[in-house]
């Protein structure tokens, strides 16, 4: 076990809430305590002995208190190797005794950068990364305690090995001490970054904190966790079944586009990462079961999103179908009663989702993509290109389309009727067959609606067939972006069929 008696600890910590846990153990064990600040004045206020790091040293705090912790006293204490003759004859030179375990977390940055704190570079720590990661360093001899939910695990140890910790113990601490400061420098480098607008740097940290362990990744045969780049992931489930790892990306995938609809304003299903229906009818029930007509054969199982409070009156509309998890900006106390009532069901609510992410990053065998969210509309980059013009509702459904176009998987078409889906053709390796996927879910759901309906594809189309296959169902306007050497060809094809056609500057590939 390679036991390491405890006999110095230096504590200095930010959260001061749980020292109760430890100092009984270290008093027990008759570990000396050395500390500074805040942590001294608290620690002497709780009755238990303590030395000054000042008095410890010889050296007062200065600086503001900028330089505390930073002396050769304490940080030869803790980095000298036990087994080495070198060191052991330079602390006996020097008088300097050996520390044996070191409990520290960092100034509070992140909760002071969300603040806006005016005194934000004081938030920056330099002593405490310094003494966590010189005990990390030194993990076959010292113990590092880094995260304040770690007290009860190091009172654990020190019982169980009477004032001494193992080897095991150390190098897991350790790893974690690590994993703490390289969070910490991640959050203070990115800010850097992002106040000179540098989208690129050479070298790029994607941090995360475990918000837990999930039953199963993708797969069962597959291990899965969640992480959270920010403390508030936006969403709660408040009933339910935990969430599992495909409840969450078809959550986000759902919320991505809610975020993209006007506020309290829509509707949208998500299986397996795609929409399945969208609407965007201000009537919540209208919204709702025009989404789900869209495709309600796929809608079995999936993720419904509501970018509203759900009401009775939706409620009971909504336990007509089966959904794994219902998203909502919250629920009426009735609604959420007659919910409840649905087998393996999930309730959550996104009232606190803001959607603020400006970088998407696809992670690979050993590296990752890293690019700026979609998140730009085409307002000022369309342009009518045939003599036909579109009426002030064929261009609005024609936008939600487009809109829409976003969030499917490529090659993307999606056909709409005003303010709501009525096929979406997704994942082709050709447009071709994406069109003639949505044009078949229209035929089979909604036939009448796709007499004068719009179409929207995320990129251009190569050749005219697609572009024909659509006018021959019922499409008498359509959204594409720009680029295809054919561009002429559509042009005239749709001014020979009166057809309204639109182009974007603007591509929207999902992969």
């Amino acid at each position: 076990m390679n036991l390491k008696r405890v006999k110095r600890a230096i504590i200095s910590v930010s959260d001061k809430s749980n020292l109760k846990t430890i100092l009984p153990i270290l008093k027990k064990f008759k570990i000396e305590i050395i500390s500074s600040g805040g942590s001294f004045k608290k620690i002497k206020s709780m009755k238990y002995n303590c030395v000054e790091v000042s008095n410890y040293t010889g050296f007062p705090e200065m600086l503001s208190g900028r330089i505390k912790t930073l002396h050769p006293k304490i940080h030869a204490g803790i980095l000298n190797i036990r087994k080495n003759a070198t060191h052991r004859k330079d602390l006996r030179k020097q008088n300097i005794p050996e520390i044996d375990l070191v409990i520290v977390d960092l100034y509070p940055f992140e909760k002071q950068l969300k603040k806006k704190s005016k005194k934000l570079i004081e938030y920056i720590d330099i002593g405490g990364p310094t003494l966590i990661r010189a005990a990390a360093k030194n993990f076959n001899d010292v113990a590092i305690v880094s995260n304040i939910d770690d007290y009860f695990q190091l009172a654990k140890e020190l019982k169980i090995n009477k004032g001494s910790t193992s080897i095991k113990f150390r190098k897991y601490m350790s790893a974690k001490a690590f994993s703490v400061t390289a969070y910490y420098d991640s959050v203070v480098s990115n800010w850097l970054n992002n106040q000179l607008n540098i989208k690129f740097p050479v070298k790029k940290t994607v941090h995360g904190k475990l918000i837990g362990k999930l039953r199963y990744g993708e797969n069962p045969h597959q291990q899965g966790s969640l992480y959270g780049t920010t403390d508030n992931l936006g969403i709660e489930k408040i009933y339910g079944k935990e969430l599992s790892y495909n409840n969450y990306n078809d959550i986000y995938s759902a919320l991505s586009i809610l975020s993209t609809f006007k506020k309290r304003e829509g509707t949208v299903i998500i299986k397996h990462a795609n929409p399945c229906g969208a609407s965007t009818e201000k009537n919540q029930i209208k919204s709702f079961e025009n989404a789900l007509a869209c495709d309600p054969i796929s809608s079995f199982g999936g993720v419904i999103a509501i970018n509203s409070i759900i009401t009775k009156k939706l409620a009971v509309e909504l336990n007509k179908n089966f959904f794994e998890v219902i998203v909502s900006r919250g629920f009426k106390k009735d609604a959420f009663k007659i919910l409840k009532k649905r087998k393996n069901i999930r309730l959550v609510n996104c009232d606190k989702f803001n959607s603020k992410n400006k970088k998407h990053y696809l992670f690979l065998e050993n590296a990752f993509l890293s690019q700026d969210s979609n998140s730009m509309f085409c307002n000022n980059k369309l342009r009518i290109v045939t003599r036909k013009k579109p009426s002030p509702s064929q261009l609005s459904s024609l936008k939600f389309a487009f809109n829409i176009c976003k969030f499917v998987k490529s090659n993307a078409i999606v056909l709409a009727n005003g303010k709501s889906t009525i096929g979406i053709g997704a994942g082709q390796p050709s447009r071709l067959d994406s069109c003639k996927i949505a044009i078949d879910k229209a035929r089979k759901f909604a036939p009448n609606n796709l007499l004068d309906c719009v179409a929207a594809s995320d990129a251009f189309f190569p050749f005219t067939d697609a572009v024909e296959k659509l006018i021959n169902a019922g499409v008498n306007a359509i959204i594409q972006p720009e680029g295809s050497i054919r561009d002429n060809e559509i042009i005239r094809l749709a001014n020979k069929t009166d057809t309204t056609l639109i182009f974007s500057k603007n591509r929207h590939f999902k992969h």
